[in-house]
């Protein structure tokens, strides 16, 4: 018999104005705002509103990186690359929902120093 669960709560998006650190090179950062209901598919991308490198000016908004405007062999396109188009493939809001698994991420940084460390 199939037995009804209490929903998820709705957890709160990060809102902040600091950017945080990244872990790791080449990292995507996570969108640091809500983005519900933004349209991002074949006819429009709600992101570029804003972070379009002719819209930031305007907006303060942060500018996509130069390599979601290359295409795979490194050449530069006048507009976004099809393969970058889909900005949450990569990039994610950030809520603060309570840690589901453990986590033993240790940051580059610390591998390195410990590694150092060791052969000394």
């Amino acid at each position: 018999m199939l037995e009804e669960r209490e929903p998820e709560p709705l957890y709160g998006v990060e809102d902040r104005s600091l950017r945080p650190v990244r872990e790791y090179p080449m990292q995507p950062p996570t969108i640091p705002h809500r983005i519900d209901n933004y349209q991002v598919d074949l006819n429009a991308n709600r992101c570029m509103a804003c972070h379009a490198r002719t819209r930031v000016g305007e907006t303060q908004a942060i500018m996509v990186s130069v390599t979601h405007y290359m295409d795979r062999e490194g050449n530069f396109l006048g507009d976004l690359s099809p393969r970058r188009y889909f900005c949450t493939q990569c990039h994610v809001p950030q809520t603060d929902a309570p840690s589901r698994v453990g986590n033993t991420f240790v940051d580059m940084s610390d591998l390195i120093r410990g590694s150092r460390q060791r052969s000394e």
